[in-house]
């Protein structure tokens, strides 16, 4: 891939309403997998928490989108490490809007490093706050605002499964994620509220050109079946699905935007 060429948020086809009536809060909601996640949720009916982290025009932008998609919309700051900033952010959410059916665990971070022995303290605590503590947090401040029915979606990755030489400490903690929202369904089944994730493959988000080398980039994806790396928007509707009645009989279960790459488990 180009590192100048655009990511593709869009979303590809005409809502049905599938979210109206419904408050969805997806954390790393102003980039990437994230964004093009609540431009989808938008489209669809939702009312919106798009958090932001480090660039709050990013965040604002996604929410002129969505509101031309008719949605009302909450920007709001969040430090996904910080369990304090996680609480702050969801009861600002239910203020706001009265309630919460669906939240999207999605803010990560990952740094490529091949020499396990160079992962330094500081930056793996940081990653595993931020990707793991997040997600648990966040969990944890939306439970008492959310009623049978609701649905909760995390962000994992193909890493997960297959593990990767360059991303050692992210792919653990998406390992960790996985096992998490495993047994959150378990634990919240009988509360009717369903966990479910998104394990994507290689995906061209802003995350990539910023993280990878440079040389790295032209070859990103092509190893997959299908030869490319994924859009943003290619992925987005497999959380609409677990977000909404669609799935109402799934849960424990991870769907595999991947490019065609086995996996097991």
């Amino acid at each position: 891939m180009d590192a100048n060429a655009p990511a593709d948020h869009a979303p590809r086809y005409p809502g049905s309403g599938r979210l109206a009536g419904r408050t969805a809060f997806v954390s790393g909601g102003s980039s990437g997998i994230g964004r093009a996640v609540a431009e989808l949720f938008a489209r669809e009916g939702a009312r919106l928490a798009i958090p932001w982290h480090s660039d709050e025009s990013e965040a604002r932008e996604v929410a002129a989108l969505a509101r031309a998609e008719g949605a009302e919309v909450l920007v709001l700051p969040l430090d996904a490490a910080d369990r304090a900033s996680c609480f702050a952010a969801i009861a600002a959410t239910v203020q706001r809007f009265g309630s919460l059916d669906v939240l999207v665990c999605n803010a990560s971070i990952q740094t490529f490093q091949p020499d396990v022995t160079r992962i330094d303290e500081a930056g793996v605590e940081q990653l595993f706050r931020t990707n793991v503590f997040g997600y648990l947090w966040l969990v944890q401040a939306a439970l008492p605002h959310m009623a049978r029915g609701g649905s909760i979606v995390c962000t994992t990755s193909v890493n997960a499964y297959r593990g990767h030489k360059d991303l050692i400490d992210y792919s653990a903690s998406k390992g960790a994620e996985l096992g998490l929202l495993r047994s959150l369904a378990a634990n919240l089944a009988p509360r009717g509220i369903r966990v479910n994730g998104v394990a994507p493959g290689p995906i061209w988000t802003p995350l990539i050109p910023e993280t990878m080398a440079p040389g790295d980039l032209p070859d990103f994806g092509t190893d997959t079946p299908l030869g490319r790396p994924g859009q943003p928007n290619e992925v987005a509707p497999a959380f609409l699905f677990l977000a909404c009645e669609d799935a109402s009989y799934i849960t424990g279960q991870v769907i595999h935007p991947n490019g065609g790459t086995p996996v097991n488990g």
